[in-house]
């Protein structure tokens, strides 16, 4: 099982101090608590996707490519991936690019985003979310998986001849993972193509992730991947940690009270008793974490929200010493109850074993004779004596 962190990117204002961090600020540090993970035995850090104030990562895959250079084992993934509004073609070029420079190590989570305004900045209705993240992510799927693709759909302009470069790595696309938090749409989506299904995990009742949970279950079997027990199930949360349970609802009150997410509505007691959220010792959290798969069955990846609501970085990354502990004992505390029949994380290398067992991966090359992204045709075979001129090798 994956343990890892994820950060939304916000910019917020410290409840304590007062001081809010600019934007070069929170980017570095949300490097350092990147490479921090690493150093304390995480497996995995997720950024996610955003295009307004007061969040900064709008670019993903250059901030997760910088951590990659600066990293050596982590898994980088996004913590949303807008699929409504960016445009397929490029989410098969930036990923597999990052793919490559990671050397795997990367994987990504697909969502709608849950910001309206986004939509209209870059051209879309948000109407149509719901239709444009499965006709977008049909293409993607193909993009990554046939060398040259013909389609054509609502969304955008028909593609003829395409095709995506770099290719994935190994011929081996990342791994996706659908991520929701009420649409089973989506993971009817997520269990169609057999791929992973992140429930967010955070701001709602455990019965709300166990339902669609156990659709997309239901579904992943029905579509022949396997059982419902081998279904790729991620899940979100929160979790803040001291020695002493006192102390860590002292520490993480005035950030759990001004936080957009839960401030202003039911009590920091009344929300660790209806949600995922975990304030407390070490064993509290990591009593708690354990029950997650009493209703979700044996999962996959678990993710903690860790910079939230204007937590300065030193605060975070003491944060992230006591998860390296919690996460240390859950590891063998979840492999003792683990199903035989759960399966593992898939990462890149367990891909490419899949598909090519103990024989050599395959090595995209372009083919200068396939035609071009431009015309359809290949210059090459152009009999025009000023076109071959532009080709002297030739």
């Amino acid at each position: 099982m994956q343990f890892g962190v994820f950060s939304v990117s916000d910019i917020t204002r410290d409840p304590v101090t007062g001081q809010t961090p600019s934007e070069a600020e929170r980017i570095n540090a949300v490097v350092t608590i990147a490479q921090h993970a690493e150093e304390v035995g995480l497996d995995v850090f997720a950024i996610g996707e955003h295009h307004n104030p007061p969040f900064f990562s709008s670019a993903p895959t250059t901030l997760l490519a910088y951590i990659a250079a600066r990293t050596e084992r982590l898994i980088l993934s996004t913590a949303t991936t807008l699929i409504t509004t960016n445009d397929p073609v490029r989410i098969a070029e930036e990923y597999a690019m990052l793919q490559h420079l990671s050397k795997g190590r990367m994987d990504l989570m697909l969502g709608r985003g849950n910001t309206a305004p986004v939509y209209p900045w870059f051209g879309k209705d948000i109407r149509q979310g719901l239709p444009l993240a499965l006709e977008n992510y049909n293409l993607l799927h193909r993009l990554w998986r046939e060398d040259v693709v013909d389609a054509e759909g609502r969304f955008r302009t028909p593609l003829q001849g395409f095709t995506a470069t770099p290719r994935p790595l190994d011929d081996v696309p990342p791994f996706v993972w659908h991520g929701s938090i009420r649409t089973p749409e989506i993971a009817e989506q997520a269990a169609f193509y057999g791929d992973g299904f992140f429930a967010n995990h955070i701001f709602w009742p455990t019965e709300h992730s166990s339902k669609l949970i156990d659709f997309y279950r239901q579904r992943f079997a029905h579509y022949g991947h396997g059982t419902a027990k081998q279904a790729i199930v991620g899940l979100g949360g929160q979790a803040y940690i001291a020695r002493r349970s006192q102390d860590a609802k002292k520490e993480f009150r005035p950030y759990f009270a001004e936080a957009p997410v839960y401030g202003h509505g039911p009590s920091l007691e009344e929300y660790t008793e209806l949600t995922p959220l975990t304030v407390g010792s070490p064993q509290e959290v990591i009593e708690k974490t354990l029950t997650f798969r009493e209703y979700v069955g044996d999962y996959q990846r678990q993710l903690f929200l860790i910079d939230h609501a204007g937590m300065p970085l030193p605060m975070v990354l003491n944060q992230l010493d006591l998860l390296g502990e919690v996460v240390s004992e859950l590891r063998s505390q979840v492999a003792e109850r683990r199903d035989p029949q759960a399966p593992e994380a898939p990462t890149h290398t367990s891909l490419v074993r899949a598909r090519y067992g103990d024989g050599p991966a395959r090595a995209p090359r372009p083919n200068a004779n396939r035609g071009d992204n431009v015309t359809g045709s290949s210059p090459y075979q152009d009999s025009d004596d000023s076109v071959r001129a532009s080709y002297p090798a030739l």
